[in-house]
């Protein structure tokens, strides 16, 4: 490296050779080389993951005095990688092509490279850039497809963060369209411009896709079902409840109550993503409301939320079209059923009321447990039963008051689906599902307990635009932790009471 004084500040300057990321990627068979790498402690142990995890099939020999059980255990599957537990030296180097030094001793890892130089081998120095002849680069992997980050040695963290947003970004399915990219490419014929033009032609829907009717026109579909549902319910109790009319001159109390019950549990929705559903029905069941009066007060609250909701997340691209299209029919029809149902046994909310409550404590204990383990192991293959799985999580969603959010948005992403993905297609789903189970609620019900039906409107109306903002405030952890408690303890309360009546 050629180093100049300034004469102005006496800072270091860089030759021209030396500005910029001189790096060259490259993808190494490493399957087809000899590795050897020195060291076998904690750093062995991190170099040896990073290559097995990139290369299943590398030929590896491992050279160190001490060798952690860690290291052990995880060539134990692997044939292929050989121990010698020895100390270093040049015979080491002998039918090597390329090496990893990862020991705690900068001497002799100054010593390991100069050798290694000396015999024409490129290595790879543990935590000393200036001694590398390669980076380990981040890696992204989507089944063949595999991105390498790199930060020419200036900062791993970057490359770690850059790492985490292309994971969550890139969707699992776009392997499949690589995979089916290939299979096209294999049946083509002319020469290599005709074939690029027709792969041309192929990926062009990547950027610019052919969107249906509905995918089109999902906002104003959104929008339009929205208010027709929302002015339908309000004229229908303007004609048919004297007291809606009189509603701003005397305000029931029982407003108040669930004004601020919404601003707050639409804020913890905001924040963690879930259980807006699942804190409204415990705290309805808890002022008095039968069950399916609360649910009909939560699933008419929801309906513009949920709209507005899937409504950006369709604006942002998040939207799993043929997701959505599996996931919506029979969740409709699940939650159609379930508000049924529930509305029918109305007369019966005194023994409906227990079996709710129990369903929410259960809930509040699925939240509390998350709250202490919210990283999930991945499954190794996508849930297929999508169908029921929105059968199922409609039904309960509407016939408990909440739900659908713990139960089908977890299974999905427990399932291998996309994360974000995900969250746009359960999001928009349950803007219908809450619509439909309301109509279905409001038809058999009628304008029950509409002051608690219109606190919860307003008040999570009021606490959208700022949910968010207040969301990054606060540790979702220490919210999830605090409505799991409050769940179980409002939901316990009802439990015990039932019991003591029949006593």
């Amino acid at each position: 490296m050629q180093q100049s004084p300034n004469p102005d500040n006496n800072a270091v300057v860089f030759s021209e050779e030396e500005k910029g990321n001189q790096l060259f990627p490259v993808f190494v068979k490493l399957n087809k080389l000899r590795t050897l790498l020195i060291g076998a402690g904690n750093i062995g142990l991190e170099k040896l993951t990073a290559i097995i995890s990139n290369s299943r099939q590398a030929q590896i020999t491992i050279v160190a005095e001490i060798v952690s059980p860690e290291v052990y255990k995880l060539i134990a599957d692997y044939p292929r990688i050989k121990v010698k537990q020895k100390s270093f030296d040049v015979s080491d180097l002998q039918d090597v092509d390329i090496v990893f030094a990862a020991t705690n001793n900068n001497i002799l890892n100054e010593e390991i490279r100069r050798v290694t130089h000396d015999k024409g081998l490129l290595i790879n120095v543990a935590d000393k850039p200036d001694l590398c002849d390669f980076y380990l680069g981040s890696i992204v992997q989507k089944g063949d497809l595999k991105i390498a980050i790199s930060t020419n040695g200036k900062s791993p963290t970057i490359a770690k963060r850059l790492k985490q947003i292309l994971s969550e970004g890139i969707p699992a399915e776009l392997d499949a369209t690589l995979q089916n990219m290939s299979a096209l490419r294999q049946t083509l014929n002319g020469d290599f411009s005709a074939k690029v033009k027709k792969l041309n032609k192929v990926t062009e829907s990547l950027v610019n896709p052919k969107k249906s009717f509905v995918e089109a026109n999902m906002k104003w579909l959104i929008w339009l079902v929205a208010l027709l549902f929302i002015g339908g319910v309000g004229v229908t109790l303007w004609n048919t409840e004297p007291e809606f009319q009189t509603f701003f001159i005397n305000i029931d109390p029982l407003f108040y109550w669930f004004l601020g019950a919404g601003f707050v549990f639409a804020m913890v929705d905001g924040a963690i993503g879930m259980s807006y559903g699942v804190t409204s029905a415990s705290f309805s069941l808890a002022m008095g409301l039968p069950p399916a009066s609360a649910s009909m007060a939560i699933h008419i609250s929801e309906v513009m939320s949920n709209g507005i909701a899937g409504w950006m997340h369709y604006r942002m691209g998040n939207v799993n079209w043929k997701l959505f299209k599996i996931l919506i029919i029979p969740a409709i029809i699940g939650a159609v059923l379930g508000a049924y149902i529930l509305s029918s046994l109305e007369h019966y909310s005194a023994y409906v009321k227990p079996v709710v409550a129990v369903y929410t404590l259960f809930l509040g204990g699925i939240i509390l447990m998350k709250a202490f383990n919210i990283k999930r192991k991945k499954a190794e293959h996508k849930i297929k039963r999508i169908g029921f799985l929105g059968f199922v999580g409609g039904f309960i969603d509407a016939a408990f008051g909440g739900g659908w959010g713990s139960i089908v948005l977890s299974s999905l992403i427990a399932g291998g689906r996309h994360p974000l993905f995900s969250l746009g297609t359960v999001k928009i789903s349950r803007f219908f599902i809450a619509t439909l189970s309301s109509l279905t609620f409001f038809t058999m019900l009628g304008g029950k307990y509409w002051e608690a039906v219109l606190g919860l409107i307003i008040g999570s109306a009021l606490a959208s635009p700022i949910a968010a903002k207040v969301s990054n405030k606060i540790s979702a952890k220490t919210i999830m932790v605090a409505v799991g408690i409050i769940v179980m303890g409002v939901s316990l309360r009802s439990v015990i009471l039932f019991i003591l009546k029949l006593f």
